[in-house]
């Protein structure tokens, strides 16, 4: 299990995840902090110029899940992180990892006032003895108060809030472990079927008035997806589909209506499996099926109709090729295969001029 404590400077992270490590037992203190360190003094200074926090290093979003996972094997956990994490897309990137890895996060923010925030992070001396360093310090601090108050629809929606306005670090500690102990903060994780071999999954393509198409947000993956899942042991590929719509997005299809679009090949990436990827033409959604539609909290937040070319920037690019390749084929009238999301040949008749 992981205590994520998030929060801007001055809310009391470090101070408050320092006692809390006392109260909870067989827990330890882990500072992404210091993965961010290493990674500056290992990579080259033209790379690090490249950035402006090394939040922003995808190596660092990948490490911090697994450097956490390596800990809490060696260690009974649980693993008490104190750390700011502002930014939506890293939170579901590196929590993602972390669900694909059957670790639970609870996840908290601590909260106070901007003026209480000021207050404190002008007191704080980071180098004691040394003002023009400490104001450095500060000066950076409070340039990242506006990063935090953009933030706060997501974040305070996302985690558990903890108010510390005129909490000690003891008190907020104590609070902390009350609110663990109850299960509050905690994210869902979300996962494929278990297995460590490829898979079979299946999506549905649905389109609006404008033949544009429908996209799910799913919970901590930093990409959209197209409604569907993995295909279950002994289940078929259309009866997923039917199953998997109506998990994600509430409707009932006929699985007669469902028309092959593509067949894609998706090769294994470091730990994310490949295998077959089937994909549907659910067809038009009416007004009344729209306004219908229910996502499950714990599994997918959002949904929109996008253009093809507003789809590039959702998805990866292993899944806005496929969809290219699923659109061509509607219009075509006939299945495609793909390999990568790429058309590839079937044999000597695809070599004929």
């Amino acid at each position: 299990m992981i205590v994520w404590v998030n929060g801007t400077f001055g809310a009391g992270k470090t101070s408050a995840c320092r006692e809390l490590v006392e109260l909870l037992p067989g827990s330890t203190l882990y500072d992404p902090e210091q993965v961010g360190s290493a990674l500056r003094r290992l990579l080259p200074r033209e790379r690090l110029d490249q950035v402006g926090d090394f939040q922003d290093l995808p190596s660092w979003r990948r490490l911090v899940p697994e450097v956490a996972a390596a800990m809490l094997a060696e260690v009974p956990g649980p693993l008490v992180v104190p750390m700011t994490l502002l930014r939506e897309d890293y939170r579901d990137e590196i929590f993602g990892r972390l669900a694909t890895r059957g670790l639970s996060v609870h996840h908290f923010v601590l909260h106070a006032e901007e003026t209480i925030l000021q207050e404190r992070i002008e007191r704080s001396e980071e180098f004691p003895g040394d003002g023009e360093a400490s104001e450095r310090v500060r000066a950076w601090r409070r340039g990242h108060l506006p990063a935090y108050r953009a933030a706060q629809p997501w974040l305070h929606r996302d985690a558990h809030v903890v108010r510390t306005d005129h909490l000690t670090p003891r008190q907020t500690a104590e609070a902390l472990v009350a609110l663990v102990k109850e299960g509050a903060g905690r994210c869902p994780i979300v996962r494929s079927a278990a297995g460590a071999g490829d898979t079979v999954a299946a999506a549905v393509l649905f389109f609006d008035e404008q033949d544009r198409v429908l996209l799910v947000d799913p919970v901590y993956k930093p990409a959209w997806e197209f409604p569907g899942g993995v295909v279950e042991q002994g289940e078929a590929p259309t009866s997923a589909a039917v199953r998997e719509t109506e998990e994600e997005l509430g409707l009932r299809l006929d699985p007669g209506l469902l028309r092959l679009l593509a067949v894609d090949w998706e090769p294994r990436i470091g730990q994310r499996r490949g295998g077959m990827r089937l994909v549907y033409d659910g067809g038009r959604l009416t007004a009344a099926q729209r306004a219908d539609l229910r996502l499950p909290p714990d599994e997918l937040r959002a949904w929109r109709f996008v253009t093809l070319d507003e789809a590039r920037s959702l998805l990866t690019d292993g899944r806005f090729r496929r969809l290219s390749g699923a659109l061509q084929a509607r219009v075509l009238g006939e299945p495609r295969y793909l390999e990568a999301g790429r058309p590839a040949a079937l044999g000597p008749a695809a070599h004929r001029p």
